[in-house]
């Protein structure tokens, strides 16, 4: 990555101009403008054509407070947006699927998306490491001394993004001190979008309107609303489910779960299968952000970078921390 111009912290007038292989990505306040850096790049599929991503953010009224915190989700909304668009290109073709060592499936947008990512964000803070998803092992050989860093999911959901169902996600988080501290959410196919700081509150934006705040919701009555993994069922969750009693369920893809028990839209999310922390930390800043919880079997929040491995404990992402969810955990 080259960058032929630098920017001072949020500075509004300033540009970023980086070329990331065969692409040039431009980022100013409003957004991030993604073109090939010549037609040979378009020929050999790095880029599928023109990807443009201006975003206008409101910076009026009670809900979005004028700070470093505040115009730090803006960066990384347009960031998003960006790497959404870039996904959108390849969706709407036809494009090959690899599958990793884990099984787990790869495809062109999951690492064009990566690239834009990584880029914008080592433009945006020089300083501040990246762990994607889609990095390479070397890059995070010193990740257990980091304090604060990015922590990126290029494509989460990928499976629905090869099924073509629309849920599928662009997660992108900044951890301080072990915690998802800030956290965008974009589902470019649904055109929504999640974004959440830990004392600022936690907004969604539909099909590119305004800003909406919101909360989780606090109900007491009534079946609870429980959404699940749509591609990895598992044993545990139906037990768990049994001992939870009268509930509705909900399949759903990717970190679109947690933001859905963010917004009120269900009640709780159990887990009880592999993850990796790239999959929920921007989430969990925005369900946290509203008023929610991310616990493990014992009740404690989900915290970040802690060991050798980046596999989550099993968690239950609830929007009502003070009702009593692990007791259908731990009396199975």
């Amino acid at each position: 990555m080259a960058c032929i111009a630098s920017r001072n912290e949020f500075a509004p007038k300033e540009i970023i101009e980086c070329q990331v292989e065969q692409r040039a990505v431009h980022i100013d306040h409003h957004g991030i403008n993604v073109v090939p850096r010549d037609d040979g790049a378009r020929r050999r599929g790095h880029l599928r054509g023109e990807i443009r991503a201006w975003c206008h953010y409101d910076t009026q009224g009670p809900a979005v407070k004028l700070n470093a915190k505040q115009a730090l989700l803006n960066e990384l909304r347009a960031i998003a947006t960006a790497a959404g668009d870039a996904i959108m290109s390849v969706y709407g073709g036809e494009f090959a699927v690899e599958l990793k060592d884990d099984q787990s499936p790869l495809t062109e947008a999951d690492r064009v998306s990566h690239e834009l990512i990584v880029a914008a964000l080592k433009s945006l803070r020089p300083a501040l490491p990246v762990l994607s998803e889609e990095s390479a092992p070397e890059e995070l050989t010193n990740r257990l001394s980091w304090e604060r860093y990015w922590l990126v999911d290029p494509l989460d959901g990928t499976k629905e993004f090869v099924k073509r169902n629309g849920e599928f996600t662009v997660n992108i988080a900044l951890v301080e001190q072990n915690r998802a501290s800030v956290g965008v959410v974009l589902a470019p196919a649904k055109e929504l979008e999640y974004s959440g700081a830990f004392g600022l509150g936690a907004w969604r934006r539909v099909s590119g309107g305004p800003l909406e705040e919101f909360r989780t919701a606090l109900r007491q009555t009534g079946p609870v609303r429980v959404v699940c993994s749509r591609s990895h069922p598992s044993g545990a969750l139906a037990a768990y489910l049994k001992r939870l009693g009268p509930h509705e369920l909900k399949p759903m893809g990717s970190s679109l779960k947690i933001c859905l028990v963010a917004d009120g839209q269900a009640d709780m999310y159990p887990r009880l299968g592999p993850t990796s922390e790239w999959d929920t930390a921007a989430a969990q800043a925005i369900l946290e952000s509203a008023g929610g919880s991310m616990m493990d079997s014992a009740g404690q929040a989900l915290r970040y970078n802690t060991k050798d491995g980046l596999l989550n404990p099993y968690f239950l992402a609830v929007g009502d921390p003070d009702r009593d969810w692990l007791a259908a955990l731990n009396n199975g």
